[in-house]
């Protein structure tokens, strides 16, 4: 019988194909209470089963492939740290040694009182982290019970396969063949979780958020996996079939025209040159943003690196060879650093010595610069890294969350601190490095004065715009439908800032997922957008669309969208948006 499921969509593209579901390691352990005696020998089998995964992850490291993604290898990096963290680990093993709980019932215990901590973290890329640690507990599992790695032999599957799975970590991913398989579905998952960003990184389509699929999906059932929609398909009629195969082929051929615009000139019908940058989380993720044709780095998330140093902050040589690899492989091109994004509501608070206390709100508490700006060494720490950074190429500092001007002027007094530490040790930096700021609560965006007096650019962020503007947390599935991107309260903030931007002649960019959706493009430009800053894989999508298009006949739709409040009149006006 044939159905279909709805999922969030993270990798865009049509896979059709036959299901390959892969089971997870049941976390269902037997509970028990050790003799004294055992406690050490359990302790024991802990530790075999742990390097039992370490050399597992390292062999899947050394055998990746040359042309393997960069974010596969950091997140086999990632599930190393995890596996050697004390506080999985140590934590362990002081439960087996004072409440005497046999290993599994110990480290599942462990899991949970970590997984508890992660689900109060508002950040969405961080919160998604808790996946990473279950997966490196299915390991050790995995490891205890004798069985095999998680994924297993996959000998035999079908060319068409479909990976269908409660949930699978990137180096699992990669245990697959290229040619092995067309897609991904997972029950778990969000646009920044690492199945999400692997899948894209491969052009692989994919639908995550897919609640049940592995339950309801069979071994070997046919599927289909509509990545520009989410939607997964099971068991699809004749004529459907048809029709997905049809759009599949269309949409390979696509491909293939896009590629020849690579490195041409991305400008408007007009000539209105368009910069179209990158967003990238880790250094070698330079090398995509410049293999697909960006002109630069928009946004540049730090956050990355301070992940797993729960207790310690990276020290500043490791930030600044992070930062100056990315400088260097951007071969000139601009980078936009943004200052760590997080706050003491995420796993990174111990290091600020506050513990793993948390807030009855943590998304309007001490997050962000504000966080920055209460543990000024840390920040300062930061800041000399990225400054120095840029005696290696263009760079720009970028400030999230600023919405007071005691923030901009405290901000940028610990700029001139850093410069000056910097200058008293006779180390090299840009003295003219531009600073900008995130645009991405609406105090920040109505209070625009503050910002355009103070700093030399802009972003838009507008994930985060979209949420506050909203009060809307776009990872609660009870809320999710309402996050609307085209809500006439944001496009106004938006066209606001843009328009003041440039009549103040302050440079202004938009980096959050609106800026990737081609469905977009067009109404961006028609508000005066020049700047865009995507995920790689978006880019040549965009460009086509920016190629399409003519800035003056975009004028009197885009005003009209605009103009109009109630959801129908905005939706006839984004037709014809479309349409010229």
């Amino acid at each position: 019988m044939s159905f279909a499921l709805h999922g969030i969509p993270v990798s865009r593209g049509i896979a059709i194909g036959r299901a390959y579901l892969i089971a997870p390691a049941a976390l269902d352990v037997d509970h028990y209470l050790i003799e004294p005696a055992q406690i050490e020998g359990e302790v024991e089998r802990f530790r075999a089963a742990q390097q039992r995964v370490h050399e597992e992850l390292n062999a899947l490291r050394s055998d990746l492939a040359a042309d393997v993604p960069s974010e596969v290898g950091a997140f086999i990096d990632v599930h190393t740290m995890i596996l050697n963290d004390a506080m999985l680990v140590q934590e362990t093993i002081d439960l087996i040694r004072t409440r005497r709980y046999n290993v599994e019932w110990a480290l599942t215990e462990q899991l949970d009182r970590l997984s508890r901590h992660f689900d109060t973290i508002e950040d969405e890329y961080l919160r998604e982290r808790k996946a990473d640690i279950e997966q490196v507990v299915e390991r050790v599992l995995k490891a205890l019970a004798g069985a095999p790695g998680i994924v297993g032999n996959v000998h035999g599957a079908c060319d068409e396969m479909i990976v269908v799975a409660h949930d699978i970590a990137p180096a699992d991913m990669m245990q697959f063949k290229t040619q092995t398989f067309q897609g991904f579905v997972t029950d778990l998952g969000g646009r920044t979780s690492h199945t999400a960003i692997v899948a894209r990184s491969l052009g692989i389509p994919a639908a995550v958020g897919v609640q049940h699929a592995s339950a309801l999906i069979r071994q070997d059932d046919l599927i289909i996996v509509d990545g520009d929609h989410g939607i997964v398909i099971v068991d699809p009629a004749p004529i459907v079939l048809e029709e997905y195969s049809y759009r599949q082929s269309e949409k390979a051929l696509e491909q293939r025209k896009l590629q020849r615009l690579k490195f041409s000139p991305t400008q408007t019908l007009c000539g209105t040159r368009i910069e179209l940058c990158a967003n990238i989380e880790l250094p070698d993720d330079a090398r995509a943003a410049l293999e697909s044709g960006a002109t630069g780095v928009g946004l540049f998330r730090t956050e990355f690196l301070f992940m797993n140093h729960k207790h310690r902050m990276p020290e500043e040589e490791a930030q600044f060879s992070a930062y100056r690899r990315a400088v260097e492989l951007m071969n000139g091109l601009p980078v936009t650093i943004r200052t760590i994004d997080v706050g003491a509501d995420k796993p990174l608070d111990s290091m600020g010595g506050d513990g793993y206390e948390t807030t009855a709100n943590p998304a309007l508490g001490l997050r962000a610069i504000r966080w920055s700006l209460s543990e000024p060494q840390m920040f300062l720490t930061q800041l000399r890294a990225i400054l120095r950074a840029s005696a290696f190429g263009k760079v720009k500092i970028l400030i999230p969350m600023l919405a007071h001007a005691q923030e901009i002027d405290q901000t940028l007094d610990l700029i001139r601190e850093a410069k000056r530490q910097l200058d008293d040790a006779g180390i090299a930096y840009d003295p003219n490095v531009q600073v900008g700021a995130m645009i991405e609560i609406p105090a920040a965006a109505i209070a625009l004065p503050l910002f355009l007096k103070r700093l030399d650019f802009l972003s838009i962020g507008t994930n985060d715009l979209i949420q506050y503007t909203l009060a809307i947390d776009r990872a609660d599935n009870a809320v999710a439908y309402l996050y609307d991107p085209l809500h006439p309260a944001v496009l106004h903030l938006i066209a606001f800032t843009l328009r003041e931007a440039k009549r103040a002649g302050v440079p202004v960019s938009v980096c959050g997922e609106m800026a990737g959706d081609p469905a977009l493009t067009r109404l961006l430009l028609g508000m005066g957008l020049t700047e865009f800053s995507m995920h790689p894989s978006q880019l040549l999508e965009v460009k086509q669309e920016v190629l399409r298009s003519h800035l003056k006949t975009l004028e009197k739709p885009v005003a009209d969208v605009l103009a109009s409040f109630e959801p129908e009149e905005v939706q006839a006006a984004l037709k014809r948006v479309a349409l010229v």
